[in-house]
């Protein structure tokens, strides 16, 4: 009988994989909470006014169609769109593949339904979200991370602002202006806020390197071709520090940066907006690992050379296991997914995969060294700088409670200040708290930057009545009984 495998995910890493696990003889569940497959990467319109050519919106496109085909059409693959795993229950004896606890039905809806997969291994594609760092004015509206407005501008053609800046550090700064200058947005300016020497330094770092990268390249050369047809600049070592308006933002004050981040004083400028859209780099989407028992190493999934987990019969592909692309997203997915459903890793046919997979792992490693967060970022906060925006704890309450002894303790601070204990349960402010309350000369704070804020027993929102209905459909395995 074939192995079941359930991905979590359908962004460019859980296709790859749940095409794979079908290749590999498997019997796939692929699961997303959006109602299209493709991710992030591959946001598509909605289907009542798609483009006539999705390809001039996107890299990769017919790869991707033909891919999509394959996996949703294929007599062994089930798709569940709209559905969310808002559990994963380990075994008591943590030896086999964790329960998934699945809502289908839209998130805002009131008739999904609870089901219970018991899977022979699972493959966790969960991806990664925008991390950013507070500043002063950001909790107005009008601001935005940059993720949210090319969702918004890629998948709705919705522009988030008619004058717009976008600011922050990476790559990723450029397909977000590009999808807001094929809206319609008039974008101002594009801020990277690590100075031209870091950048240069970890991009020319073994050159050689970048020949695997050509695919990049070509994207690279069409963002700053478009950039340079709307004259819109690009300015290296400067980026937002603060957000000024009355009920929404009007305009942002940019400053020229030291290599560590620090604003240099004098080099302010204000630039009249009515949207900016900010990113510092990703935090990866890290509470199903984390449910599911998976080790974690300098901020990511740790995985080995065949894209398993600590956690037994898990695997994870893409950007939960380092930030480095589509590209490698889509080779770990394929490995992932090959060796979940019982591949051989060493098999030849896969020796490419790994190959790709690797050259995918020291890209991730240029991109952090090309585009670091600065440590000093928190050189532009004010007292009153609000931190926490869910609970409205700001800069002063978070730092006082992290310096003072009796309630120093990672636990302290949260339950005191109640930072990162609002509706996001610090999927924003986790990084940036952890990262602040580690900074006290006199006290640091051990354990708050670990996985504790990404450890919760229920992973994403469900109604008390969907929790007290029993699961829908039968148990998968004869003579196993779902709680």
């Amino acid at each position: 009988m074939s192995r079941h495998v359930v991905i979590v995910g359908a962004g460019p890493a859980g296709l790859a994989a749940a095409a794979a696990a079908l290749r590999a003889g498997a019997r796939v569940t692929l699961l997303d909470a959006s109602d299209r497959p493709g991710g992030q990467y591959h946001r598509m319109l909605p289907a009542e006014y798609e483009a006539e050519n999705n390809g001039r919106l996107h890299h990769g496109w017919d790869d991707f169609d033909r891919l999509r085909e394959h996996v949703l059409t294929h007599p062994r693959a089930e798709w569940w769109p709209d559905s969310s795993v808002w559990s994963l229950e380990r075994a008591d004896d943590g030896t086999s593949t964790p329960r998934v606890h699945v809502l289908r039905g839209p998130a805002d809806g009131t008739g999904r339904e609870r089901h219970v997969l018991m899977p022979d291994a699972l493959v966790l594609a969960t991806g990664a979200h925008d991390r950013v760092l507070p500043f002063p004015g950001w909790q107005l509206p009008g601001v935005f991370t940059a993720g949210a407005a090319q969702a918004l501008a890629k998948g709705e053609r919705v522009v988030v602002g008619d004058q717009v800046v976008v600011a922050g550090s990476g790559p990723f700064l450029l397909p977000v202006a590009a999808s807001l200058l094929e809206a319609g947005s008039d974008v101002r300016e594009v801020l990277e806020a690590n100075p031209a020497a870091t950048v240069l330094r970890g991009w020319s770092t073994r050159p050689w390197e970048l020949a695997s990268q050509t695919g990049k390249a070509a994207e690279l050369a069409e963002y700053t071709g478009l950039l340079a047809r709307h004259r819109v600049p690009y300015r290296l070592g400067r980026t937002v520090v603060e957000a000024r308006g009355d009920g929404r933002v009007e305009e942002v004050v940019t400053a020229r940066l030291t290599a560590d981040w620090t604003p240099v004083p004098g080099t302010e400028r204000t630039v009249a907006v009515d949207a900016v859209c900010v990113t510092h780099a990703f935090s990866p989407q890290l509470e199903l690992p984390v449910a599911a028992g998976c080790e974690l190493r300098d901020g990511f999934v740790h995985v080995d050379e065949a894209q398993r987990t600590t956690a037994p019969g898990v695997y994870a592909a893409g950007e939960i296991t380092g930030i480095a692309g589509a590209p490698a997203s889509r080779a770990e997915g394929l490995l992932a997914g090959w060796t979940a459903a019982g591949g051989d890793p060493s098999d030849r046919a896969v020796r490419s995969v790994v190959r790709r997979r690797d050259q995918g792992r020291a890209f991730a490693a240029r991109l952090a060294a090309a585009h670091p967060v600065g440590t000093g970022w928190p050189d532009w906060l004010r007292p009153d700088t609000l931190i926490c925006r869910c609970e409205e704890t700001d800069y002063r309450t978070l730092r006082a409670a992290a310096e003072d002894p009796a309630t120093g303790a990672p636990r302290a601070v949260r339950l005191g200040t109640r930072a990162g204990l609002g509706p996001c349960q610090a999927r924003i402010c986790g990084p940036a708290v952890a990262d602040l309350c580690g900074r006290s000369p006199d006290r640091a704070v051990p354990g708050l930057a670990s996985a504790s804020h990404h450890r919760r027993p229920v992973a994403q929102p469900i109604r008390l009545g969907e929790l007290a209905a029993p699961p829908a459909g039968p148990p998968e395995k004869e003579g196993e009984q779902h709680p």
